[in-house]
């Protein structure tokens, strides 16, 4: 009885891991490499096609060694899986061409070995005596239980506290643990027991050291592929931030996309902010949905009128990031900390449900929409929802992605705002980190006026430069495409295809 609640107590852990490995490496592949629908959905795919693979393989494994092959594969999946996340970070800052081949095939790896461990598992329970019902019954109730526990613990606890590399090897150090003691319960039963003892203790200690140095290791790649010097960097349960400088050059990525430059970023945020201020019949309430770095939030308050200043920002990382650390404070002038403000951590369109707040200026500062999870807050029922909010005469802005490198996915935003039942007027700024850079402003009515003078202190913005924002060249006109509702995303597929051409 001993021997099976040992291998009871296996299946969870090992259940455990199996879904912490297919996790930590979709969720990889989306810091990495983007589209994290299309990653998530492949690897997982992949995943449990490799484990089928795995499973069956074990039809060739004689009943003698299945005990002796179920700890070499723990020892096996323990190390690989352990591993995973670092390699994979390493191999993108030293290797990033065939890194989705590398990736790829370290998922089919890992899921192959992953898939034999039950159907071991139940032929060796099946040794013990035990009725085969009881069998299936016990180790699906403990394989599912297991796969609940790390479905709730990694995106909560583990990935925000330890971060990839590290939770990848914590989980490889339990199937380890797992090889290691029932090496030790059926020592009677293996022969070469002191050599299997010999293997778990090496690896064991492999992995332990491997998550000491593991942060080092990952900071030495980040330092590899950004270029830059890291000089700030975190997970949060939605994203990875890092923060570069080189001289007096502060670059923020998420998930490995550039947010801004210090060098340029006065001519985003200016564009971004300044004309919708300008133009609104008032501005003393203002909302910015995203914009957690704070610095859309400096320019709103350089007008004395602003009495406050809501920001909705998903991330708590990065807003506290932004409020406490001196580099950044000192970049969006402490903005995130000005009496004015009121910062809320939660999701832009569910707050804006719950919310009757109307504003006079709001300012819709999101990431591009590359994904199913950002285009639905591009789409017509946002929009509607959004300009439910809005006060008598006041302005919306967006930031809309390219015209220039993007120009489906940015008039499909401008049509989206048309079909929500706003007027636009769209606009357009040049910010050499990003080319030509597209913005949307919106109203209930059709009462845009450019002002004939830009009302407080600028580094881009002037009354001649604020005009010539309006006027789109023939190779950014205006193009015929559809609004992004709901249950289409229009917007994402275009965003997509207009970046792919990029690329090519």
């Amino acid at each position: 009885m001993k021997f099976s609640r040992t291998l009871i107590l296996s299946v969870f852990i090992v259940a455990s891991c199996g879904l912490a490995y297919e996790l930590i490496m979709a969720a990889l592949a989306s810091y990495l490499l983007g589209d994290s629908i299309f990653q998530y959905s492949f690897i997982i795919g992949l995943y449990l096609f490799s484990m089928g693979i795995g499973a069956h393989i074990t039809r060739y494994i004689s009943d003698q060694d299945t005990l002796t092959r179920f700890i070499e594969i723990e020892l096996l999946v323990g190390l690989l899986g352990g591993i995973s996340a670092l390699f994979l970070f390493v191999a993108f800052g030293f290797a990033a061409a065939p890194f989705r081949t590398l990736l790829y095939a370290l998922v089919f790896i890992i899921g192959t070995i992953v898939g034999m461990e039950i159907p071991l598992v139940m032929r060796v329970l099946n040794h013990q005596d035990i009725d085969f019902k009881e069998i299936v019954s016990r180790v699906l109730t403990f394989d599912y239980l297991g796969a609940l526990a790390v479905s709730l613990l990694f995106p909560l606890v583990l990935a925000p506290k330890l971060g990839m590399a590290r939770s990848a090897l914590l989980f490889g150090l339990l199937n380890a643990a797992v090889a290691w003691l029932t090496a030790r319960v059926f020592r009677q039963h293996l022969p070469n027991f002191k050599s299997l003892n010999f293997r778990a203790y090496f690896v064991l200690m492999m992995l332990l050291l491997a998550f000491v140095y593991a942060n080092r290791l990952v900071f030495a790649a980040e330092q590899k592929y950004f270029g830059d010097p890291v000089v700030y960097e975190s997970h949060s349960p939605y994203q990875r931030l890092v923060v570069t400088q080189w001289k007096d050059d502060i670059r923020l990525y998420i998930n490995g996309n550039l947010q801004f430059s210090s060098r340029d970023e006065k001519r985003y945020h200016e564009a971004l902010v300044i004309p919708a201020m300008q133009m609104a019949a008032q501005h003393q309430r203002v909302l910015i949905l995203g914009g957690g770095d704070g610095l859309a939030a400096r320019e709103v308050l350089k007008f004395p009128q602003v009495q406050s200043v809501t920001l909705i920002d998903l991330d708590p990382e990065m807003t506290q990031t932004f409020q406490t650390a001196p580099k950044l404070t000192a970049l969006n002038q402490n903005a995130l900390n000005h009496p004015k403000m009121r910062i809320i951590n939660d999701d832009a369109a569910q707050w804006l449900e719950k919310n009757q707040e109307k504003f006079d200026v709001m300012i819709v500062d999101l990431p591009d929409p590359s994904n199913f999870a950002l285009g639905k807050l591009y789409s017509v029922p946002m929009y509607r929802l959004t300009a439910r909010h809005l006060a008598e005469g006041g302005k919306i802005v967006i930031q809309s992605t390219s015209p220039y490198f993007a120009p489906n996915a940015y008039w499909s935003v401008v049509a989206t705002l048309e079909a929500a039942g706003l007027h636009t007027a769209p606009y357009h700024a040049y910010v050499p980190s990003f080319g030509e850079w597209g913005f949307v402003l919106a109203s209930a009515k059709n009462d845009f006026r450019l002002p004939e003078k830009v009302d407080v202190p600028s580094h881009f913005l002037n009354a001649t430069t604020l005009r010539q924002m309006f006027d789109f060249p023939p190779d950014m006109a205006r193009r015929n495409v559809e609004p992004n509702y709901l249950n289409n995303q229009k917007l994402v597929a275009y965003f997509e295809q207009d970046w792919a051409e990029v690329i090519r």
